[in-house]
């Protein structure tokens, strides 16, 4: 048995939760989220939390237990607390911009870089060097992330560049003269 798979789901006071099937809803206090499960999977509510169950014990419905397990519990974690990822901004003349919804990055590129944030994620800047990205759904909220990261990601020589907030970057040492 899967150990995390085996695991029940609670559900908290304020959240509805649907289930059709293999299409799981949930609905909470900051939004709502819906998504379609592999039909194999039996997810299952039993009073105040549910169950998610495999059919066979092959290689392939283990996997899938475990993962739809999390998946829902993220969902539910999602519509009642949300999730968000801070990124710092780390360079001489580094910095970000908000324009509207916009994300404007001047990162030592000739251009600032534009970045339109998903849809169902919020961009904030707690100052011009920390970029704070929030949502209910987990892995929009790490895409995005991903996304602005991915603009000037982090060199190992000087360490300038765009980090997950507590990243650590391992540094190397540069030339030596002779």
């Amino acid at each position: 048995m899967s150990r995390i798979g085996k695991l029940p789901i609670p559900i908290p006071k304020g959240v509805e939760v649907k289930i059709e099937g293999n299409k799981v809803t949930v609905k909470g206090p900051l939004g709502t989220l819906e998504r379609e499960f592999h039909p194999d999977m039996i997810i299952k509510r039993e009073g105040d939390e549910i169950r998610v169950e495999r059919p066979t014990d092959s290689r392939f419905h283990k996997s899938l237990h475990g993962l739809t397990r999390t998946l829902i519990n993220n969902m539910i974690i999602g519509v009642t607390q949300g999730y968000k990822k801070e990124l710092e901004i780390i360079g001489m003349g580094y910095k970000a911009q908000l324009q509207g919804k916009k994300l404007i990055l001047n990162v030592g590129y000739s251009h600032p870089v534009e970045i339109e944030p998903l849809p169902g994620v919020e961009i904030k800047l707690d100052s011009p060097t920390r970029v704070v990205v929030s949502g209910i759904d987990k892995e929009k909220v790490g895409e995005q992330a991903a996304i602005i990261r991915r603009v000037r990601p982090p060199e190992p020589y000087k360490g300038t560049g765009i980090r997950y907030a507590g990243e650590y970057i391992r540094r190397k040492a540069g030339k030596t003269g002779v």
